[in-house]
C-alpha cells in the first residue's frame, strides 16, 4: 500500500474525538444516536462530520437498518499503519532492548564477582 493511500487514515486519527468514537466503536457497532448521546457536549451535526471523515478514511463501516444507521469500526486501517510505521521498529528495539538486558545482566554477574573492599 502507498503511503498516501494512509493520509487520510492519519488525518481522521489527529482528532481525539475520532480517536474516542473508535474507541466506543471497538466495544462493538453503535447507531449514530448512540454515538451522539456518548458526546453531549458536541452537536448531532458535529458528531455526524466526525464520523463522515471516520468513513471516508475507511475507519467505520456504516449500514442502514430501517432508520437507523448502524456504525461500526474497521481495523483494517489501523493494521495497516501499524506494519507500515511500527512493526517494521520492532525487530530494530527489541534487538537493541535484548543487547541492553545482556550487557546489564553481564555487569551485574562481573559486579558479583569482584573482590569486596572493606
Amino acid at each position: 500500500m502507498a503511503e498516501d493511500d494512509l493520509d487520510g487514515v492519519w488525518k481522521a486519527l489527529a482528532d481525539a474525538t475520532r480517536r474516542s468514537i473508535l474507541d466506543l466503536l471497538r466495544k462493538g457497532p453503535r447507531t449514530t444516536t448512540e454515538i451522539v448521546e456518548a458526546f453531549p457536549r458536541l452537536t448531532r451535526f458535529g458528531v455526524m462530520k466526525h464520523i463522515d471523515v471516520l468513513r471516508e478514511a475507511g475507519l467505520v463501516h456504516t449500514r442502514e437498518e430501517g432508520r437507523q444507521r448502524i456504525n461500526s469500526l474497521n481495523p483494517v486501517p489501523i493494521r495497516q499503519i501499524y506494519e507500515r510505521w511500527v512493526g517494521r521498529f520492532e525487530e530494530l528495539w527489541s534487538s537493541h532492548l535484548l543487547r541492553m538486558k545482556e550487557a546489564a545482566e553481564a555487569e551485574a554477574e562481573a559486579a558479583r564477582k569482584r573482590p569486596r573492599q572493606g
